[in-house]
């Protein structure tokens, strides 16, 4: 025989450098990766949960509580740890709420799953035994929310107040959380009840004066834009004006642009300079002539046109940002246009009342009394700019949370009680069946237990001792019992009005499990070298 037979020719299959990793060890190192990304948010859980300072390489702090934005912040480049960030993303964007929890949630259904795989259990039979869980988790969640809809709107507005009340608890603004719940309930009741659309809500952040000074504006408020001279003269306070929405540049040098004369005399530049003046008059007599006493503009208004505005008794602000021009066109039904030609009644709105007040340092312009569409602005003040931009992010979670619940009105009881009734619920039917499915479903249980766990260990209270009571009295029937922070030990949640909407608690888990079945299908990790290289194409 011929000994080159035994030699099999090394197969290059992949690009020169391209480090493959596959097989058991590759699904533990994505798992570790994992646990390293919860380690991270684990301690912001709760209302006794930490914030973190992120300083990012644009040099800019933000110092934040929402788990949703730390993910954000954070820039993890493992691929299967982004998968986590993604699930935060979504719980973000779908509910608002919840975001920690469910990085949490997978994370721990992980860690429960590596000890089965590193005794060489199929994936694939963890993935199916987790998916069987979530189906009997989320009927479960259905069967105890306690439904809310036929109340009287007393009762509902109660309601939504403790529920956003339970959303901002975590937050760093939990120290006024009843004057900001009321405020956030009177913005989302403020909208249209059939469609509520969150644009329609805008915020302001104004720094200075106490985080009580915020005030909850009805109708579109936004900051006095840049302006030119002969502003002071204008109108500051209208009753019902007519108010006209532009995107067009009302200055000298926007008619010479583009264009290029030629001239044989001085008398024919003259000329040119006439019907310059001429073409921005003719603009300004048209929108005059329209009826409009307000004119907003997305570009430049300059001070040839805001002095013409002044003498005519008119109000005009020109490099209105786009969200406000968006929402000043929803609340008011003008139109935007993008000429002077042809503007009439019909691409005009209106609003009741229109006046410019000053707000801390700043001077604001109030449209209020909006009748097409409701509309509301909350103006945010405090201290220092990091801790009113992370109010801002903590309203806007209360605010996605209520609109859900309006959409869906049931709630469970927060605080970890779910998680603890859901856990005593899969390890009672795990005990029902047999073989490999019984182990893996009341892993899943233990894995719930991670959310009283890291409540209580953040609020300084010994975990171990919690979980024992907590266990004793759902195994008793106590099923709304969860950790309480205050007193510390435990409490019915459901009594102390720490609820939080079913939809969001349902959307957690299963997209907990689904990230966990996600990076437990994936055996193998192919790498191209290039894709460490920072300025890497994506």
């Amino acid at each position: 025989m011929h000994p080159s037979q035994f030699m099999q020719p090394q197969i290059v299959l992949l690009k020169q450098g391209t480090d493959t990793s596959q097989g058991k060890a590759q699904l533990i190192s994505n798992i570790n990766a994992c646990q390293a990304v919860v380690d991270v948010v684990r301690t912001t859980l709760g209302p006794r949960g930490m914030d973190k300072l992120i300083h990012d390489d644009q040099g800019k702090v933000t110092i934040s509580n929402d788990g949703a934005t730390i993910m954000k912040l954070l820039q993890i480049v493992h691929p299967a740890a982004v998968t986590l960030v993604q699930i935060s993303m979504s719980q973000d964007a779908e509910v608002g709420d919840g975001t920690t929890s469910v990085v949490l949630l997978a994370g721990e259904f992980l860690r429960e799953a590596k000890p089965y795989i590193e005794e060489g259990v199929h994936p694939q039979v963890i993935i199916k035994a987790y998916r069987q869980a979530c189906k009997l988790a989320t009927e479960r969640i259905v069967e105890l929310s306690v439904k809310l809809d036929q109340e009287s709107p007393e009762k509902r507005r109660d309601m939504l107040e403790k529920s956003a009340a339970t959303s901002l608890n975590s937050k760093l603004v939990s120290g006024h959380k009843d004057f900001f719940a009321k405020m956030v309930v009177d913005a989302v009741l403020s909208l249209d009840p059939e469609a509520p659309n969150l644009e329609m809500i805008g915020m302001k952040k104004v720094q200075g004066g106490a985080l009580q000074e915020s005030v909850l504006v009805e109708g579109v408020a936004f900051k006095k834009t840049f302006s030119c001279a002969g502003f002071e003269q204008m109108t500051k306070v209208f009753e019902n004006p007519k108010i006209c929405l532009l995107n067009v540049e009302l200055e000298l040098k926007a008619e010479r642009d583009n264009a290029e004369i030629r001239i044989a005399d001085v008398a024919a530049y003259q000329k040119i300079v006439d019907a310059e003046w001429d073409i921005i008059y003719d603009k300004l007599a048209k929108i005059h002539k329209s009826g409009a006493n307000i004119v907003l503009s997305k570009l430049p208004i300059g001070d040839l046109a805001t002095q013409y505005f002044a003498d005519r008794g008119m109000f005009c602000a020109g490099r209105v940002e786009h969200g406000d021009i968006m929402r000043m066109q929803k609340a008011t039904g003008a139109m935007i246009q993008t000429s002077c030609n042809d503007l009439n009644e019909k691409v005009l709105g209106s609003c009741l009342h229109f006046e410019e007040k000053q707000v801390g340092a700043e001077r604001f312009n109030f449209f209020s009394g909006c009748k097409v569409a409701s509309c509301c602005t909350l103006v945010l003040r405090g201290g220092a700019e990091q801790f009113i931009a992370e109010a801002e992010r903590s309203l806007h979670d209360a605010i996605m949370n209520t609109r859900r619940l309006l959409k869906n009105p049931s709630v469970i009881a927060g605080g970890g009680a779910i998680e603890m009734e859901l856990s005593a619920y899969l390890r009672e039917y795990s005990r029902t069946i047999f073989g490999k499915q019984q182990l893996l479903i009341s892993a899943v249980a233990k894995a719930l237990e991670v959310i009283p766990r890291t409540v209580s260990s953040n609020a300084g209270m010994d975990p171990t001792d919690v979980l024992n009571k907590l266990r004793m009295k759902h195994a008793q029937g106590g099923r709304w019992y969860g950790v309480d922070v205050v007193e510390g030990g435990i409490c019915d949640t459901f009594e102390s009005f720490v609820w939080e909407a079913t939809v969001m608690k349902k959307n957690a888990i299963e997209s907990a499990i689904e990230a966990a079945c996600l990076v437990l299908s994936v055996d193998e990790t192919i790498r191209n070298p290039s894709s460490e290289k920072p300025d890497a194409k994506n």
